[in-house]
Order: C-alpha cells, then structure tokens, then sequence
C-alpha cells in the first residue's frame, strides 16, 4: 500500500508540473503519513542529514570553477584550439562543436552549462554557414552530455556519496568512456556533413604552427583536468580540496592571465553557482528522503529478488537495468535518478559480479542520454534557447546521435575494461 502511495503520488505531481525535489518531497510524506506508522520527522531528519557530507562540498566548487572559466576566457581558447585541430574537415564546424564539448566537458563537470557555453557560440556559427538548424543545436546538446562523464563529473561526486565509492576512482572510470562517446559522435557527424555537403569555404588543412600556436595559447585551460586528476592521484588532496584548488585556478588564470574577469564578473559567477546549487541541493536530499523511504519498506529487496528471479545471466540483467535507466532517463532528472536508483540496484549487479565504480558509469552513461531524450531533455531546452532553434527541429536532428549514443553505452556495459582499465592501474 504505501509503495503505491509512494509511486502514484509521484506520477500525479509530475503529470500536473510540480518540480521534481518538490514532488519527490510530497510522496514520501503521502506514503509515510497514509502508508506507516513511522513519524514524519524520519523524512525531514533524513532530507536535513543528507546534506552533512564532506564529499557533497565539491558540487558547488566544481560549478563555480566550471563557470568562472566560461566567463574568463577558456571557453573561446578552447574553441581555437578545437578549430585549429578539426575545423578543416568536412562538417568542420560540428567536429569543432564535439571537440570543444569535450575539452570543456573536463572543466565543467556538468552537461546543461556544456551546452551552453560552446552552443550559444557554435549553433549561430554553423546556421550561418548554412547547416540544417535542427542538426546544428543537436550536435552541442548531444556531446554536451558527456560533461557528466568526463571528470569532473557532478553525478559521480554523487554516486561516490551514494554508493560509498571513491570520487576519484570515479573520476578516472569516465575518461575512456567519455572519449569512446565523442569519437562516436564524430564519426556520426562527419557521415550527415558529407551526405549534406557541409564542407568548409576554405578547405586547406592547418598548419602544425598553427596548431601549436592555439595549443599553447589553451594551455592554461587544458592544464585544469591534470591539476584535477593528478592531485587526487598524487595523494596531495581530496576531490573536495580539488574542486576548491580549481576554482582558485580559475580566478587566477581568469583574471592575470586571460585578464578578462572582472570584479563585476566574479560576483555574478558566484551568485549564479549559489542559485543553480541551491536547486541542486534541494533535489539531493529529497531524492535522499524518497530513497530512504523506499529502503524502509524493503522496496530494493523486492525488486532485487524479482530481477534474479528472472534469471541468472548477468548480461540480461545488465540489459533490463540499462532500458529501465533509459526509461527513468527521459522522465527525471539525473542527480534524483542518482540517489533514487543507487541504492536499488547497486546491490543486484553486484550480486553478479559487477565492480560498483564499472556500475557507476553504466548509470550516469544512461542518464546522460537522458540529457537529450524528450520530454527531459534539458540539453534539448537548452541548446533550442541558446541557439533559438525550435525545440521539434532539434529533437529530429539529434536522433542519429542519440543512437549512437545508446550503442556506445552498450559497449560500455559489456565491456569493464573501458571503465576499469585506467582505474585498476591507479588504485
């Protein structure tokens, strides 16, 4: 009864437009108050405790560092260099995109402000060398989604929390996954420009000086995911401490080496991480309560019984997990997806043999499709904003890539090594 209570109220708040964190919130109050006996302050306590975590410190970081480098100069450098490396080749300006999506991806740690910031630069750019807009601001929100996948990840800082999982091993399980998904992309890119012809005015290859030259002036940016990484695996600090260390980098290379922070820009910097982490906060520790709720009435249980009831076969398993994710993927959003889902399924794979860090990339791989799978999107709005491209153009657009996407993920469920190698050689 109270499951039903739990999952009803939640469909009925979502169909009538009640936010996520907020309808989350009510559903476990419904189902605790009509379904229990238990007292409601065993939610709220719950909700409140959620947020007394260390680790959990490194969000708000890593999206102020994310949007101090996007306002102080790294993400046109990064464009150059992008350009300077692929701009030549046909559909030139898409492989641009891709390339920029994931240098910055290693900057931001978050999908949407991926988007945002290499889109609202390349979506006017390649609609004014006449690509079709609905594959123009398809190709910054597909590979935007690889933010959450290439560290820093904001999801993998949660699933660390969640799961009881290092960060850092976390971190370093998302580069080869990241990369295989963006060389997908490109290669998807590359056949529609061919087929529709988006070839560059001038084709003639860059030159190594050039290259070089656009490397060394993005060479302050693209030390960023080394200082990152190296010190979390270099023992010199925590993730946390690394998320602090890059945002002081970013005030420094922003402001006396770029020169183009300002006091102005720093302080909306930081009243913009407050507003977006304020959000995000709310949605953590009412996804922490649902979840709790949820392990209170034996639900993981439940369903863990039922799916190795089905069968044996771990790669089954792995497939029903991966369409259930895809399914969670285009109705909620990835940080309550997160904490909601963790629990439930972490203990059946690995019950089957599945490592938690390899488990932690499926999940936050199916939830970044979920990035740019209708209605959810947020990807898709975002890039339909910056762009000013109708939403249904981009949602046409972008159908080639999500398949390639799906197909990625599926190489990176069946096969750890893409995840584990890196890590496994670290740990």
């Amino acid at each position: 009864m109270s499951v039903l209570l739990l999952f009803g109220t939640l469909l009925v708040c979502l169909l009538i437009g009640v936010p996520i964190a907020i309808s989350l919130g009510v559903s476990a109050l419904t189902a605790i108050y009509f379904g229990t006996t238990l007292p409601l302050g065993t939610i709220v306590q719950k909700a409140f405790t959620s947020l007394d975590s260390f680790p959990l410190l490194a969000i708000p970081f890593f999206m102020l560092a994310g949007i101090l480098m996007g306002k102080g100069g790294v993400s046109k450098r990064l464009l150059h260099l992008a350009t300077s490396m692929v701009g030549w080749m046909t559909g030139g300006l898409s492989m641009v995109t891709i390339v920029a999506c994931m240098f910055f991806a290693a900057i931001s740690g978050s999908g949407p402000a991926t988007v945002a910031a290499i889109g609202g630069f390349m979506i006017p750019a390649m609609i004014a060398k006449n690509y079709k807009p609905g594959f123009a601001a398809s190709v910054p929100a597909a590979a935007g989604s690889i933010g959450v996948i290439i560290p820093p990840s904001i999801p993998f800082v949660i699933y660390g929390v969640t799961a009881n999982v290092s960060v850092g091993d976390m971190f370093i399980a998302g580069i080869i996954p990241g990369m295989l998904i963006a060389v997908l992309l490109m290669v998807t890119a590359y056949v529609i420009s061919v087929k529709n012809n988006y070839r560059p005015e001038d084709g003639s290859k860059t030159t190594g000086k050039e290259v070089f030259r656009a490397l060394n002036d993005a060479k302050w940016a693209l030390f960023i995911p080394v200082i990152i990484l190296g010190g979390i695996y270099g023992g010199i600090f925590s993730p946390t401490e690394a998320a602090v260390v890059s945002v002081v980098y970013a005030l420094i290379i922003g402001a006396f080496i770029y020169k183009e922070l300002t006091w102005k820009t720093v302080y909306d910097s930081f009243i913009q991480t407050i507003i977006i982490n304020s959000t995000t906060m709310i949605i953590i520790c009412l996804s922490v309560s649902f979840a709790h709720f949820m392990t209170l009435v034996q639900l993981p249980d439940q369903i863990s019984s039922y799916l190795t009831g089905l069968t044996t076969n771990p790669i089954f398993i792995l497939l029903v997990i991966n369409l259930l994710l895809l399914l969670v993927g285009m109705f909620i959003d990835t940080i309550s997806a997160v904490v909601i889902l963790t629990p439930v399924l972490l203990p059946i794979v690995t019950e089957f043999g599945v490592d938690p860090v390899h488990f932690g990339v499926i999940l936050v791989a199916n939830l970044a499709i979920g990035f740019v799978t209708p209605p959810v999107g947020v990807n898709l709005f975002v890039a339909s904003t910056v762009g000013k491209v109708k939403f249904e153009k981009i949602v046409v657009g972008v159908l080639p890539l999500l398949v390639v996407m799906i197909f990625a993920l599926f190489i990176i469920t069946y096969v750890p090594a893409l995840s584990m190698w890196l890590t496994e050689m670290y740990r």
